[in-house]
């Protein structure tokens, strides 16, 4: 994480009030088409009831800014700590993560009563901070951690989604989640490469802006030449994977990969059904036709590798994809365009598509501390870095994604079953194997 600026009466002038304004309204706007039952379901232990979202990222702000800095300030609940700690052990024991979904109490209304409250004696105590009533000392460490807050509360925006989704996918009606725009049907241009010479390049944050602990330190790395597909992978890429026995040749998968799809007997990607012959998937705007042009999304880490194995090409690895990005500049759809489902891919003027918004890429890249982190001290600390085993990082983000919330450093990562994510696939290959 970036070291704390010195205080300076300039940085007044930096609290990010209307971010946070803006943050809290958008997950408002997201919650206002569910009913309280929608919000109490956990469908599976790696999803939360979309009560326990809105309710943690409001403890978040009260555990790490109010309780250390706001004068006077008495919790809100005292057992809501325990409730809705997400994975702080410094902070105190916690609510087991499977049994989100028996949480019956506190009520729906009850959550919204503390998010209220934490939005409006959040909204008061920067205003203190403007107006110089908190000690000077404390603003750079404050500063960063409403930036913290901020950016952690789009996380659990596109979280959120992903959840109700997986909720509203076990419901034989359906249901939308809301009202569906026109799909936009023009076709996919064939696939092509582009040629990257490689050479000494870095990657990693840098700059003085936001960005999370795990995306520095700004580092040089050296990348053989190799080719990158110009958009990702479409549903009718797909779809020829599966008509080829994709999902029944083993030599085609890793060794994990195989077990797991077998002992699950995946065929498809998640929310993919087959009536009569015509395949259908279940998105946020509820059950719409395969569209064969759009990019595909809900694939595991495991299903990516097997489709790369499949087109003689392999995953780009997070370097690959980053030094790529940083020469792209179209973009995908966001948050904020309030088309959550993958659409077809723009139309294509010769440039590298999409690697920004539209849906997650997966990588080869395990997810690995960059030479010379150090994760910050403290429960901050316990954001990323425990996490560094087992899981692959993803790239880009997705429909789900806020804008403001990703760049081109911005490193996610699953474990490489998860398929509930927005996550889709862009190939690489090596520049000798054309």
């Amino acid at each position: 994480m970036k070291p704390l600026p010195q205080a300076h009466p300039s940085l007044r002038e930096h609290i990010p009030l209307k971010e946070f304004e803006a943050v809290r309204s958008m997950t408002d706007h997201l919650i206002e088409p569910l009913s309280p039952e929608d919000m109490v379901v956990q469908s599976m232990t790696d999803a939360s009831p979309a009560k326990w979202h809105i309710a943690h990222v409001s403890w978040f702000f009260e555990e790490f800014l109010l309780v250390p800095f706001c004068p006077n300030y008495q919790r809100y609940h005292p057992h809501y700590a325990f409730f809705y700690n997400s994975y702080y052990n410094a902070v105190g024991e916690r609510w087991v993560r499977p049994h989100r979904g028996l949480q019956t109490k506190p009520s729906i209304d009850e959550v919204i009563e503390y998010r209220h409250h934490i939005t409006h004696t959040m909204t008061s105590f920067i205003h203190q901070c403007q107006k110089g009533d908190i000690k000077f000392d404390f603003l750079p460490d404050i500063i960063h951690r409403i930036h913290i807050g901020i950016h952690h509360e789009q996380q659990h925006q596109e979280l959120l989604l992903m959840d109700i989704l997986h909720v509203f996918s076990h419901n034989p009606l359906s249901p939308a989640y809301r009202p569906s725009t026109p799909a936009v049907m023009r076709d996919a241009t064939p696939l092509t490469w582009h040629d990257y010479e490689g050479g000494m390049t870095a990657i990693g944050h840098d700059g003085d802006d936001f960005c999370y602990d795990h995306e520095k330190p700004y580092h040089r790395c050296f990348l053989n030449p190799y080719q990158l597909a110009h958009r990702p992978v479409t549903n009718g890429e797909w779809l020829n994977f599966i008509e080829d026995g994709g999902y029944e040749r083993h030599e085609l998968w890793l060794s994990d990969g195989w077990d797991y799809v077998s002992r699950h007997d995946v065929r498809h990607p998640l929310y993919w059904q087959r009536n009569e012959g015509e395949w259908s998937v279940m998105t946020l705007h509820g059950m719409m036709p395969i569209n064969r042009n759009a990019s595909v999304v809900h694939i595991s880490y495991y299903e990516a590798m097997a489709f790369a194995r499949w087109m003689d090409a392999r995953l780009p690895t997070e370097a690959e994809w980053e030094h790529a990005a940083r020469q792209s500049h179209h973009t995908g759809a966001f948050l904020e365009d309030a088309c959550l489902y993958s659409q077809a891919l723009p139309h294509d003027d010769g440039s590298m598509q999409t690697m920004l918004g539209g849906v997650w890429e997966w990588t080869m890249s395990a997810f690995l501390p960059y030479h010379g982190y150090r994760a910050p001290e403290g429960a901050i600390g316990e954001y990323n870095a425990k996490f560094m085993s087992g899981q692959m990082i993803m790239r880009g983000g997705s429909f789900g994604t806020a804008r403001q919330h990703i760049r081109h450093s911005y490193r996610n990562f699953f474990y490489p079953a998860m398929r509930w994510q927005f996550g889709g696939v862009r190939l690489a290959r090596d520049e000798d194997s054309s």
